[in-house]
């Protein structure tokens, strides 16, 4: 009887997995498809009377996250001033297939429906405050039975890139700058240290896990503690330090946004190559970010290399 059970269990889960029902046909090439490349060629060359003209009368779109029930989507006269918005308020505004994705057309069996699903990207760079706007987004359009006409779309789209616009639009304070800071002291301190040849007491002020980025190494690279100490072992095998001088005066910046802090400061290494004796003079500036324990956790350095050839 167990082997009996078993069988049948078997059974009806092949049957369940071999089950396959087609719901419609997927297109790559479509008429659906040149007409929401003619809609988007409407919209970005600003012809709102030929973009509104593919659009039915009671055509609704709807944010596809959106989490309002009751909210039956905007109209095709709110839709049409919403582009003009983008046209008023942009430059170089552009819409573009976000590729490797490709649109597609779906006509499903089941309700006898034309959809057309589009991977696109908006490009544009607002006119008042600067700020790029390079957004994918995913839209769905709901066609009429005879492609001409857009009935309705969901659009699915990240809404932070429109808080960055909102908040970019009105001046407002980002922290406090100090000209005097005990984390200013702190970094004249690991400066000063190093010039004397005092290695202990100057990673002494680094947190074990903090990072250190070059910008002469490629993009992205940060070095650890150790990996730091290693790369200033092999720069004193090559130069002795004459000294350093601080140019103009260090700033530490206490953000609001974020509570990061953060120290900078300009300076002019006095460096002698072991090599030839030759003198070599270094302007270099420093990003260091500190945690809550005042200890640096980050250290950015910015030079040029040719400077030491």
């Amino acid at each position: 009887m167990k082997n009996i059970l078993l069988l049948l269990i078997l059974f009806s889960s092949f049957s369940l997995l071999a089950q396959k029902t087609k719901n419609g046909i997927v297109y790559k090439e479509h008429p659906g498809l040149s007409l929401i490349e003619t809609f988007n060629d409407a919209l970005v060359s600003g012809d709102f009377e030929k973009a509104g003209s593919l659009l039915e009368d009671d055509f609704k779109i709807r944010n596809g996250v959106g989490t309002n029930k009751d909210f039956k989507g905007w109209s095709k006269t709110q839709f049409i001033k919403n582009m003009e918005w983008w046209h008023n308020n942009f430059d170089y505004f552009s819409i573009e297939k976000d590729l490797p994705a490709y649109p597609d057309v779906i006509e499903y069996k089941q309700g006898d429906q034309t959809w057309v699903q589009t991977w696109e990207r908006i490009y544009a760079v607002n006119k008042n405050n600067g700020v790029k706007v390079d957004m994918p987004f995913h839209r769905l359009y709901y066609l009429n039975d005879d492609y001409t006409k857009i009935k309705s779309a969901f659009e699915y789209a990240n809404q932070n890139v429109f808080n960055a616009l909102y908040d970019n639009n009105y001046e407002r304070t980002n922290g406090t700058i100090y000209i005097n800071h005990e984390y200013i002291n702190t970094v004249r301190k690991v400066m000063y240290a190093f010039e004397n040849a005092d290695y202990e007491n100057a990673y002494s002020h680094f947190a074990d896990n903090s990072s250190f980025y070059d910008i002469n190494d490629p993009w992205g690279t940060n070095m650890s503690l150790d990996e730091a100490k290693e790369r200033n072992k092999e720069l004193l095998d090559r130069f002795e330090i004459l000294g350093f001088d601080e140019i103009g005066y260090p700033d530490y910046l206490q953000y609001e946004e974020g509570n990061s802090k953060t120290v900078l400061s300009w300076w002019k290494f006095r460096l002698k190559r072991k090599a030839d004796g030759k003198e070599i003079l270094l302007p270099i500036h420093y990003s260091h970010r500190f945690d809550n324990d005042g200890k640096i956790i980050g250290s950015n350095a910015f030079y040029s290399l040719k400077h030491m050839e």
